[in-house]
């Protein structure tokens, strides 16, 4: 596969864009090209990119943000959004402060087919490959040390592709997921809060995989 273009976006409001930036893009893999940033304004001009990389708490797009967004990825583009940006409810106010919506922000929402509820604190817990798919090639279940989401998802319409075994949580939250979306390919994987998921070959076996997947519509 030719060499791929990735915007990596991210913000410093609770994950700590600036720390995990270099960790996210060595995941990708040395043929992906990252141009990182936390300037929400470069989801207007997606022109030229193969990938965007969202790495977001702050789900606070402006209108033209999450047209950009959208626009590209049901015209062809990748998504492939990363532990936080999985957190369609809390945003940052003009004043700094740190808040929370009832309800995900509907385009985002759509997009993504799912959303985070909330999560106990990190521990270690299982992954278990549920599905065979390119983005899950390569990865056998595994245990990672990570901060655990309890996810809602859109499960008839998505592919699930690995599920948490948590010791704690009942229920076997989706971890990661991928979808068509009109022209364009999303993936989501929750993993990725702590340093030790993101340095786990696993994890990043399966954020290299699906940076590819997502590019290939």
């Amino acid at each position: 596969m030719a060499a791929l273009d990735a915007l990596l976006l991210g913000e410093n409001s609770i994950h700590l864009f600036d720390e995990k930036a270099p960790a996210l893009e060595a995941a990708l893999g040395d043929d992906v090209t990252v141009e990182t940033t936390t300037d929400f304004d470069r989801l207007t001009d997606l022109n030229g990119g193969d990938v965007v990389v969202d790495y977001v708490t702050d789900s606070s797009f402006t209108d033209a943000q999450l047209s950009g967004l959208r626009s590209f990825v049901a015209g062809g583009g990748g998504y492939l959004a990363v532990h936080c940006a999985g957190d369609l409810t809390n945003y940052i106010d003009d004043d700094g402060t740190f808040r929370s919506r009832e309800t995900p922000v509907p385009p985002l929402r759509d997009l993504l087919k799912g959303h985070f509820l909330t999560h106990p604190e990190p521990s270690t817990f299982g992954v278990n490959v549920v599905s065979e798919h390119p983005i899950t090639e390569g990865v056998s279940d595994f245990e990672v040390y990570d901060e655990p989401y309890q996810v809602d998802c859109d499960e008839a319409d998505v592919d699930v592709l690995a599920r948490m075994d948590h010791p704690s949580l009942e229920t076997a939250y989706p971890v990661v997921w991928a979808h068509e979306y009109d022209d364009g390919r999303v993936c989501y994987n929750s993993l990725g809060h702590t340093d030790e998921a993101l340095a786990h070959e696993s994890t990043r076996r399966l954020l290299a995989n699906a940076v590819r997947w997502v590019a290939t519509a």
